[in-house]
């Protein structure tokens, strides 16, 4: 549902003037839930914190890891210090295990290559590169960004700024996919039209599934 209260996006431009489509990851690409939940509760094990309330769990599926150790300590810097330490620290093997890819990924990557560039705009941080690499969507993408390569994590407009200026577009031809309100928020930060994917994005017509993009975007402008 929309926020009446949200910032506004730009409108999308008519595909043919795409030059550049920017993805989230969790909630777009891939059915992540599960494994963000699991690798933060990992971690509050280790700090012997208890488990994620579904609150938490919400939380966890979006935000950036350090975003939402604030949100979880608040002004105790010494155990989101440590709860940090520990996120670094620990494998996240096991957790891609986790990781479902959406109905018809690789196919509409295949489709969408074909005639934009494809960037990646994700909060996770070192897995960011490594799901891609994991599941081979790396080939798709000419640009991978995570909160490592940028000093604000969404809905900040810093990852689709450094998208965009690595590929060389501009705003007005570049469209950002996400599944949050968050995402949101940074296209219209970013002054980049936004997709939003599933009922949470924070728009009025959302699609429900990445695989209905071509379509969407074939009907825009």
């Amino acid at each position: 549902m929309k926020d009446t209260d949200a910032p506004a996006t730009r409108p999308l431009p008519p595909a043919k003037d795409v030059a550049l489509v920017i993805l989230d990851c969790d909630g777009v690409l891939f059915d992540s839930r599960p494994a963000n939940v699991a690798f933060h509760n990992a971690v509050l094990n280790r700090l012997g914190e208890p488990q994620l309330d579904r609150e938490g769990e919400d939380l966890a599926h979006y935000l950036a890891a350090g975003q939402l150790y604030d949100r979880l300590f608040g002004l105790d810097t010494e155990i989101r210090r440590r709860a940090t330490e520990i996120a670094r620290a620990l494998d996240y093997t096991p957790f891609y295990d986790l990781m479902v890819p959406v109905d018809g990924l690789f196919e509409t990557l295949d489709d969408l290559q074909r005639r934009h560039a494809l960037a990646m705009a994700s909060n996770r941080s070192r897995t960011a590169r490594g799901t891609a690499e994991r599941f081979g969507i790396d080939r798709y993408l000419q640009v991978i960004v995570g909160t490592l390569d940028v000093a604000r994590p969404k809905p900040a407009p810093d990852m689709l700024e450094l998208c965009m200026q690595r590929l060389g577009a501009e705003p007005s031809n570049t469209i950002f996919v996400g599944d949050a309100t968050s995402d949101r928020d940074a296209a219209a930060a970013a002054g980049v039209g936004f997709v939003g994917v599933g009922e949470y994005s924070g728009v009025d017509d959302p699609i429900a599934a990445f695989s209905q993009l071509t379509t969407r975007l074939a009907g825009a402008g």
